[in-house]
C-alpha cells in the first residue's frame, strides 16, 4: 500500500466517524506490549504519509518500559528517532474511550525508509520469508487464555462465580460451564461489541480449567503478521472491556500457584501454491503427511532454544509444573493435549498441528516467529520427529527443555536455529535484553526468602 492509499484510508475513516477528537498510535516492543501515545486527530497524518518521528528503541524495551545494557538506541546515543508508518488496515475506533478516539497500530521503519529490524513485526516477516520462498503459506489461529481478577483488600485473586442468590463464592473448577460465562455476561458482551468494532475476528470463548479462567479464539487468516496483530489487539480489548466491568484482565502465565496457568496456543497449517494444505496426506505414522512429521521434527529440534521466547519472563517459568497440560518436552502426536504438539481432530483439508508451549505473556510475533522457523528447518533439512504419542496414551512429566529462567537463556545463546530466522543481531538484543531483566528481578530480597531463612540460619 502506497502513502496515498494510507491517506485514503485516514480520509475514508475520518468522513465515516467525523466526530473523532483523538487518535492512539500503537507499537508492538519486544514484549509484545503495546506501547503509544493520544494526539490530536490533526497530528496523524504524518503516520499515514511520510511517517511520523517515534523513539527508536520503544521497541526494544524490557517489561517495565526501560533501555538495558548494549542497546543500540538509548541514552548513550542520544536516543534517536526513527520512522513510523501505520499498519494499513488497522485503524479503528476505540469504542471504551470517554472521548471519539480511533487508533492505529504503527510499524518502525529506518530514515532512509528500509526495513527497521527490531520491530517485531519485521522480525516475524524475516522469519516467513525461507517458507514464502518454497512457495508456502502459513495458515494459523492464535488462542489466548487469561483470568479475570478481582482485589479482596488484601491481594488479587480470580474473579469467582457466585453461589446464586447469594454473593458467596461458587467452590471447584468447573471446565466450560455456561454459568460461569453468564456470570460475566455483561464483560462478554463489551468484548464482542469492541472486537467488532475493530475488527478483530475473535470466534469462541469458554470458561477453562480454573475458577476466573476464560479462553477466547481468534479465527485461521493466512498472514501470520495479521495473526499477530489479531492478538495484541485481542488482548488490549480484552483489558478494557474488564476495566469496563471493574475488574482487572492478565495474562501472566501463572497468576496463582493453586491453579492452571495461562497459555498461548497456535493452529498451523501450510498451504502450498496450488491452495493444498501440505500436512494432508498419508504417512506411517497415521493420516497427515511426511511434510507435517518434518516440520514437527524441526519444531522439536528448534523447541530448548526457543524456550525463552515462550517464557520470557520470571512468572512464565512458574506455569511449566506437572499436571496442567504444559508440556515441557518436545513429544508430539494425534487428539492429546498432554503434547507440545498435538494433531487435532480435522479433516484432510483442514489439517494442522496445535503448539502448546507458549505462555499467554509472551510476545505473539515473536513466538510465531520461533515456530515457523522451526517449520521451516524441519521441512527444509527432512527433520524426522522423535517417535509420536499415541492417542491416550498416559504421560510422565519429564522436562527434555530448560524450564529455568537462566537456563533457557542458556539454551538460546547456544541454539544453532533461531539467528538465521530471528537476525544475529535481533537474535543477541533478545537475549541481552532477557538476561538483565532476570538479573534485575532476582536483585530483589522476596519476603521468602526472611520467612524460610531469617531465623532458621
Amino acid at each position: 500500500m502506497t502513502p496515498g492509499d494510507l491517506k485514503k484510508e485516514l480520509h475514508h475513516y475520518l468522513t465515516e466517524w467525523p466526530e473523532t477528537r483523538f487518535m492512539e498510535p500503537l507499537i508492538a516492543d519486544m514484549n509484545g506490549i503495546l506501547r503509544g501515545k493520544r494526539v490530536g486527530v490533526d497530528e496523524m497524518g504524518k503516520a499515514f504519509g511520510g511517517g511520523v518521528n517515534m523513539c527508536a528503541a520503544t521497541t526494544i524495551l524490557d517489561s517495565l518500559g526501560n533501555t538495558f545494557e548494549g542497546i543500540p538506541y538509548g541514552y548513550r546515543d542520544g536516543d534517536p528517532d526513527a520512522r513510523a508508518m501505520a499498519v494499513p488496515g488497522s485503524l479503528a475506533p476505540v469504542p471504551w474511550a470517554t472521548s471519539p478516539t480511533a487508533q492505529v497500530l504503527l510499524e518502525m521503519k529506518n530514515l532512509d525508509g528500509s526495513r527497521y529490524e527490531n520491530d517485531p513485526r519485521n522480525v516475524l516477516r524475516r522469519a516467513l520469508q525461507p517458507l514464502a520462498e518454497f512457495g508456502l503459506m502459513p495458515v494459523m489461529a492464535l488462542e489466548l487464555e487469561f483470568y479475570l481478577v478481582e482485589h479482596d483488600g488484601t491481594r488479587f485473586r480470580p474473579r469467582m462465580p457466585r453461589i446464586p442468590g447469594s454473593d458467596l463464592p461458587q467452590g471447584g473448577m468447573q471446565y466450560s460451564v455456561m454459568e460461569d460465562l453468564y456470570e460475566v455476561d455483561d464483560f462478554m458482551t463489551d468484548l464482542d461489541a469492541f472486537c467488532r468494532a475493530q475488527n478483530i475476528p475473535a470466534g469462541a470463548a469458554l470458561s477453562e480449567f480454573s475458577p476466573g479462567q476464560f479462553e477466547v479464539n481468534l479465527h485461521h487468516v493466512d498472514d501470520p503478521v495479521l495473526a499477530c496483530d489479531h492478538a495484541v489487539l485481542l488482548k488490549r480489548a480484552i483489558k478494557a472491556a474488564a476495566a469496563k466491568n471493574g475488574l482487572a484482565a492478565t495474562f501472566m502465565a501463572k497468576p496463582f500457584a493453586e491453579t492452571a496457568g495461562c497459555g498461548l496456543h497456535i493452529h498451523v497449517s501450510v498451504l502450498d501454491e496450488k491452495g493444498d494444505n501440505i500436512f494432508a496426506g498419508q504417512s506411517k505414522d497415521g493420516a497427515f503427511s511426511d511434510q507435517l512429521r518434518y516440520a514437527i521434527g524441526g519444531l522439536g529440534n528448534a523447541m530448548a532454544e526457543s524456550m525463552a521466547v515462550f517464557a520470557p519472563n520470571a512468572n512464565s517459568f512458574r506455569r511449566h509444573a506437572p499436571g496442567n497440560f504444559v508440556p515441557a518436552s518436545p513429544n508430539w502426536g494425534p487428539n492429546h493435549r498432554g503434547v507440545a504438539l498435538r494433531i487435532p481432530l480435522s479433516g484432510p483439508k483442514n489439517r494442522r498441528f496445535e503448539h502448546r508451549v507458549a505462555g499467554a505473556d509472551a510476545n505473539p510475533y515473536l513466538v510465531v516467529a520461533a515456530v515457523l522457523a522451526g517449520i521451516h528447518h524441519g521441512i527444509s533439512t527432512r527433520c524426522e520427529p522423535r517417535e509420536m504419542t499415541p492417542e491416550r496414551a498416559e504421560l510422565e512429566y519429564r522436562a527434555d527443555v530448560p524450564i529455568r529462567w537462566p537456563l533457557a537463556l542458556d539454551a538460546f545463546d547456544q541454539g544453532k536455529i533461531l539467528p538465521a530466522y530471528f537476525g544475529k543481531d535481533y537474535h543477541e538484543l533478545f537475549s541481552m535484553c532477557r538476561r538483565e531483566e532476570e538479573a534485575n528481578f532476582n536483585a530483589d530480597i522476596p519476603t521468602k526468602d526472611f520467612e524460610w531463612y531469617l531465623r532458621a540460619v
